[in-house]
């Protein structure tokens, strides 16, 4: 997604937007342009909210292997919090098992191998189907099942003693629900609060300090103009010495004079 000039053979050489996709095998580019001549603000709209969406994946989507982990430290996603930090949590994915550690936080659950860092995996709430205790050929397991859009991922985890295994579990399943009332997607706004009242939007009338001042000569002049606006008939034409030209007879007691200063 970027924007750039384009010809448009209706404006000419015009900012534009370019949105290029790929649905399966087959690719398509759009192009965009603004209605409003000079106008940069659809484009800077659309390109700040696909950077959004694009920076908060982390928040919707599991990750495997990816850069989660810095100096045995989680690296924290914003309004992210980390509620509990588990050591001694066996990843079951292989027949050895992998030592390492739980980061619960109230986004997702992240387990890193201890051994090596970059052996991890990130798993948001979002995409939890079920988190419970099964049994399995090394005892009971906490197992997570992903979502069928994130892979349908089952994964397994052992902790000692069975306790401790246990109030993981109740602990994560929790945090689960909690998110899943109120789901953080990374993506920060602000509502708008709508129409205000019609007492907020009442402005108080002012009288504009405005004085009129008009002749007395052109004030009867002009109403006598208009009085006879609704005449069935037109009056006879007369000669006028003043124009040279034949005009509409004048009402008796009006001159030409004063109706030219009306117009003037």
């Amino acid at each position: 997604m970027s924007s750039k000039t384009a010809q448009s053979k209706i404006r000419g050489a015009t900012e534009a937007l370019y949105v290029l996709t790929k649905c399966k095998n087959t690719r398509f580019e759009f192009i965009f342009t603004n209605l409003v001549p000079g106008s940069s603000r659809l484009f800077t709209s659309v390109i700040a909210v696909h950077r959004a969406y694009e920076t908060s994946k982390l928040y919707r989507d599991l990750k495997l292997r990816g850069p989660l982990i810095d100096n045995k430290t989680l690296r924290l996603l914003p309004q992210e919090q980390v509620y509990s930090k588990i050591n001694g949590v066996w990843n079951l994915s292989s027949d050895q098992g992998s030592l390492g550690t739980f980061y619960i936080t109230n986004v997702r659950l992240v387990w890193h191998a201890n051994m090596n860092e970059s052996f991890n995996v990130s798993i948001p709430y979002l995409q939890m189907k079920s988190a419970r205790i099964r049994d399995s050929k090394f005892g009971l397991a906490f197992v997570i099942e992903s979502s069928q859009a994130s892979g349908a991922y089952v994964l397994g985890f052992r902790i000692d003693p069975s306790e401790r295994l246990h109030e993981v579990c109740k602990e994560i399943q929790s945090l689960h629900k909690v998110y899943a009332a109120c789901p953080m997607f990374g993506v920060q706004y602000e509502l708008d609060t709508g129409p205000q009242s019609v007492d907020e939007l009442t402005v108080e009338p002012v009288q504009d300090d405005v004085l009129i001042e008009s002749g007395e000569d052109q004030s009867d002049a002009f109403a006598a103009y208009f009085a006879d606006g609704n005449k069935q008939t037109d009056r006879d034409p007369v000669y006028s010495d003043e124009l040279g030209l034949a005009i509409e007879k004048l009402a008796d007691g009006f001159t030409l004079r004063q109706l030219w200063q009306v117009v003037d």
